[in-house]
């Protein structure tokens, strides 16, 4: 008997607000403090650099995805386009980059809500929204829904207290003499880790209804909304406090609208943070199971992790295989390693996107070769940028990642065949 597979639920709407509650999360949070700390008064230009090397990858998976409409994202686009080895690799990147950022989307959580017991929330957080993505993809969704509104409702906030208030100057968003190319570079990937949730929408490709063009589409909107909703709120922010004092803030929005005179809207902040970042760590944990299940479909992980609830339709043993592993990882690990780890786990992901695109021939619809190129070329400087740690500990894992898969196949190809 056949087993249970994914039911196309999903449409464009759905998948856009998916995507919404991957980006528009605790990125926008948490991300410009330390992006104008490393890109003084050129913080806007490397929101810029971030939103295009975000559109590149956004128009390769888009185009991948549509072509490719299952689970598994860039691990099924780097198998089908580049060869086995490469959608391994792209989906060991994803799993292993995206599970440390779900653990730091969980301390975000904490320190938000009790800062004192960051760790504990923390853990608390995995465990619901684990068990939120094993009743069902269609009320995931509407969970999802809920947040990206409340976020947004928020941000409309901080807009309105930031740009009517007296203490408001455009003078602060004047391009000056700090800004150089090396700080420029890594504040934009520190941005590009906030943008990189578009990626969510194509891991769901086997739950998308009509996938070849709900999930371009889907991808497109919800990028175009994130870089409008980032791009407004970084210029509310650095019109109210500057980059010297944007990059000294522990956190930016909260302070922002203190100093334009809101201080009774801190709170509301504080609480739009925790809901954010409880947004993307359910947005994570979906896409970060759909690529286990596909991966784990062809014995790249044990079968398992494979199998797909009858009742509820979704990859739960993959959810809680990986929930538990992110709640470890909230117990133990703190913040700023893991969105460092995770960056190179994503850059790494999207270069072979980029790259698995560029092969695509032009009845498939390809775009133009300089989009892949441009991808391509970015996720390789970008992660060039990051800490030297976050460098070091990719590598090494990545390399971890491709020997078990050597030593997997010497195996496979060591094993008398049939008699």
């Amino acid at each position: 008997m056949d087993e249970p597979r994914l039911v196309r639920r999903l449409g464009t709407g759905d998948g856009v607000i998916i995507g919404l509650g991957s980006m528009i999360g605790a990125g926008i949070f948490a991300a410009l403090a330390p992006a104008a700390a490393a890109a003084g008064s050129g913080l806007l230009i490397a929101l810029a650099v971030a939103a295009v090397i975000a559109y590149c990858n956004a128009t390769s998976s888009a185009r991948l995805a549509a072509v490719y409409p299952a689970s598994g994202g860039t691990y099924v686009y780097g198998r089908e386009r580049l060869g086995e080895f490469w959608g391994y690799l792209a989906g060991w990147a994803f799993i292993v980059g995206k599970t440390a950022s779900c653990a730091a989307m969980a301390l975000t959580v904490g320190s938000y809500v009790w800062p004192g017991q960051a760790h504990a929330v923390a853990v608390a957080a995995v465990i619901a929204v684990t068990g939120l993505t094993c009743v069902g993809v269609q009320r995931t969704a509407w969970a999802t829904r809920v947040i990206v509104t409340i976020v947004l409702a928020v941000l409309a906030a901080v807009l309105t207290a930031c740009l009517t208030s007296p203490t408001a100057d455009v003078a602060r968003l004047t391009i000056g003499g700090d800004a150089t190319a090396a700080g420029v570079l890594q504040a934009a990937g520190l941005l590009f880790f906030a943008f990189a949730g578009y990626a969510r929408i194509a891991t769901l490709g086997e739950e998308m209804r009509d996938p070849g063009r709900t999930i371009p589409r889907a991808i497109t909107v919800a990028l175009a909304i994130t870089l409008a909703v980032y791009a407004a709120v970084a210029v509310a922010v650095l019109m109210v406090l500057g980059p010297v004092m944007l990059a000294a803030a522990a956190d930016p929005l909260a302070q922002a609208v203190a100093a334009a005179g809101r201080p009774w809207l801190v709170p509301v902040i504080r609480v739009g943070a925790a809901v954010a970042a409880a947004g993307s760590l359910l947005a994570l944990l979906l896409g970060v199971s759909r690529t286990t299940l596909a991966m784990a479909r062809d014995r790249h992980l044990p079968r398992w992790l494979a199998v797909v609830s009858p009742r509820a339709r979704v990859p739960r043993h993959a959810g809680i295989a990986i929930g538990s592993t992110v709640a470890v990882l909230a117990a133990t690990v703190d913040v700023r390693g893991a969105i460092g780890f995770s960056s190179f786990g994503v850059l790494a992901y999207y270069a072979i996107a980029n790259a698995a695109a560029w092969t695509l021939p032009p009845s498939a619809g390809r775009p133009p070769l300089v989009i892949p190129a441009v991808g391509l070329a970015g996720c390789g400087l970008l992660a060039s940028f990051l800490p030297v740690p976050s460098l070091l500990t990719g590598a090494t894992v990545l390399g971890l990642g491709a020997a078990a898969y050597a030593l997997t196949r010497h195996r496979s190809a060591g094993r008398p065949g049939p008699v």
